[in-house]
C-alpha cells in the first residue's frame, strides 16, 4: 500500500512540474499534460483507422472535396504559424488527414496526431469552405492546445488513481482504452464522449478563429455559422456540437471581441497573396 501512495506521489509530482511549465500555443495558458503525446498520438492512429473501417466514408463529392481542402490549408497555415514559435515541437508527429463520414449527427472532431472526421450532418450547417473552415479551426486548434491530453491525464487521476501511462497500459489496458476512447470520441457513439469543458471550447473558438484567418479563410463567417448552428436546438436539446459550449450570447461577445486579431491575420494573409 504503502509504495502504491509512492508511485501515485511520485506521478502527481511529476505532472506538477509539467503542469508547471507546460502552455498552450496561441494563448499562453498553462496546462496539465502527464502522457507523452507520443504514446497518443500511436494510440490514435489504430483507433482512428479502426473508425474509418467501420464507418462509411465519403471520398468524392464537393463536400469531401471542402473537408480536404479547409483541412489541408488550416494545418499547413498552423504549421507555418508555429514553426516561427517555441511550439514547433508541438506537431512533429502529426499526420494530418481529413475524412468526411455518412452520418447525420451535426459533429466533428479531430484526435491526437491531426486525425480529422467530419460528419455528413454539420456539411448543411456549414454550407461553404470557409463554413468548413470554421469548424475545422475550432477542432484543429483542440488538438494543437493539446486538450484531448490535458482532459485524459485529469481522467487518469480521477478513474486510475493517478498511475503512469506504461502502468496504466500493462495493469489496466482495458480502461485506459475505453478512458481513451472517451476522450477523444473515437468510436460511434459519440454521446459517451467525455465533454471538453467551457474553458477549452472557448479556446478552441479563439484558437480556431485565428487559425481559419491565417490559411485565408473570412473570420466574420465565424459568428455567421454559430448562429445557424445555434438555430438547430429550438428550444430543444443542442446537437453534440453545443453540448458543452458556452451560451450564443457569450460566444457571439468572445467572437466580436477576438475579430479585430483574427481580422490582422486575414489581411496579412491577403498581402502575402498579392
Amino acid at each position: 500500500m504503502r509504495s502504491e501512495f509512492k508511485k501515485i506521489g511520485i506521478v502527481v509530482g511529476l505532472g506538477l512540474m509539467i503542469y508547471s511549465c507546460a502552455t498552450v500555443p496561441l494563448t499562453g495558458r498553462r496546462q496539465m499534460k502527464l502522457l507523452p503525446e507520443s504514446e497518443l498520438v500511436a494510440m490514435s492512429l489504430s483507433s482512428y483507422s479502426s473508425f474509418l473501417d467501420t464507418s462509411n466514408v465519403v471520398s468524392t463529392g464537393a463536400n469531401s472535396t471542402m473537408v480536404k481542402n479547409a483541412g489541408l490549408r488550416i494545418s499547413k497555415a498552423v504549421e507555418t504559424f508555429l514553426s516561427t514559435t517555441a511550439d514547433s515541437t508541438e506537431i512533429k508527429n502529426y499526420q494530418w488527414e481529413f475524412n468526411l463520414v455518412d452520418d447525420p449527427n451535426v459533429n466533428a472532431w479531430c484526435m491526437p496526431g491531426g486525425k480529422v472526421v467530419f460528419y455528413s450532418g454539420i456539411m448543411p450547417i456549414c454550407q461553404t469552405e470557409t463554413g468548413v473552415a470554421v469548424v475545422m479551426g475550432h477542432e484543429i486548434a483542440h488538438a494543437i492546445a493539446r486538450h484531448g491530453n490535458e482532459r485524459m491525464s485529469h481522467g487518469l487521476v480521477q478513474q486510475l488513481g493517478g498511475v503512469a501511462l506504461n502502468v496504466a497500459v500493462m495493469d489496466k489496458p482495458e480502461e485506459t482504452q475505453q478512458l481513451f476512447q472517451l476522450a477523444y470520441g473515437a468510436g460511434t457513439q459519440l454521446g459517451v464522449m467525455l465533454p471538453f469543458s467551457r474553458r477549452h471550447e472557448s479556446e478552441a473558438d479563439h484558437m480556431g478563429l485565428m487559425f481559419m484567418a491565417m490559411a485565408g479563410y473570412n473570420p466574420e463567417e465565424a459568428p455567421l455559422f454559430w448562429e445557424r448552428m445555434n438555430a438547430l436546438s429550438n428550444g430543444q436539446r443542442p446537437p453534440e456540437f453545443l453540448s458543452t459550449h458556452p451560451n450564443p450570447s457569450k460566444r457571439s461577445a468572445d467572437l466580436s471581441k477576438d475579430m479585430p486579431e483574427a481580422l490582422e491575420y486575414y489581411e496579412a494573409w491577403k498581402e502575402e497573396q498579392n
